[in-house]
């Protein structure tokens, strides 16, 4: 399954979404590494999309509510001039257009508290609406420091990786082992072949070239006089 998903979206993001599944399976996505970095990075692409759509919803909102208080507002306007247009009519001796006048205000005072009661309740809606994109955009900026944090850490886990791969491969210690047991083996060889060079020696003949070699010298400077 995993070789298809690679065949059929690419290594890269094959590895991406298969190690979403894992996370979403509960599986481990991979030891601080690569595609843990990945994944995170789609999730927080996901998780941008998702805030910026409720940015928008909430935008409609209050869009929404603006225009229904707006309605009540004109209702409540429209109730005052009804109240100014009975009166006047009413002193004016019209009692047909101030029973008519009177007859819109008592209706228009049945609808407000209805209006009222649904403005309000759009209110409250889009204020709930607006703290819990606000704690959602907080959420969003924690992670992703947490994404920069993230990458930070998988780039020195990198370095570190390539660290020891380099004292791995270019490791001295053995040949430098290699070395002082070759240096000790010689320097034994060296007191073994010493040891019987002296040891083959013959104590007779050594003092014999000594007492020769004093005699040679011993001529050589009577003749040296001589010649003064």
């Amino acid at each position: 399954m995993k070789k298809f998903v690679y065949w059929l979206m690419g290594e890269r993001a094959g590895r991406t979404i298969v190690g979403t599944w894992n996370w979403l399976w509960g599986m481990p996505v991979e030891s601080g590494g690569k595609v843990a970095v990945a994944v995170a990075e789609e999730s927080l692409q996901s998780m941008q999309e998702s805030v910026q759509k409720l940015a928008q919803a909430v935008a409609m909102q209050e869009a929404s509510y603006q225009t229904a208080k707006s309605k009540y507002q004109t209702k409540v306007k429209e109730l005052q001039t009804l109240e100014q247009q009975a009166s006047i009519a009413q002193r004016s001796g019209n009692q047909e257009a101030a029973r008519m006048a009177m007859t819109k205000v008592i209706q228009t005072e049945q609808i407000l508290p209805k209006l009222e009661e649904m403005v309000k309740q759009a209110e409250t809606a889009v204020n709930a609406s607006k703290d819990k994109l606000n704690r959602e955009r907080m959420k969003l900026e924690t992670y992703k420091a947490d994404m920069q944090n993230m990458k930070d850490m998988s780039e020195v886990n990198e370095a570190l990786v390539m660290i020891a791969k380099v004292n791995n491969e270019f490791d001295i210690g053995s040949a430098k082992s290699d070395f002082e047991k070759a240096k000790n083996a010689v320097e034994r060889r060296n007191s073994q072949s010493n040891a019987l060079a002296e040891m083959s020696e013959n104590p007779v003949e050594k003092i014999q070239a000594d007492i020769e070699l004093l005699t040679i010298d011993d001529e050589i400077s009577r003749r040296l006089q001589m010649l003064d």
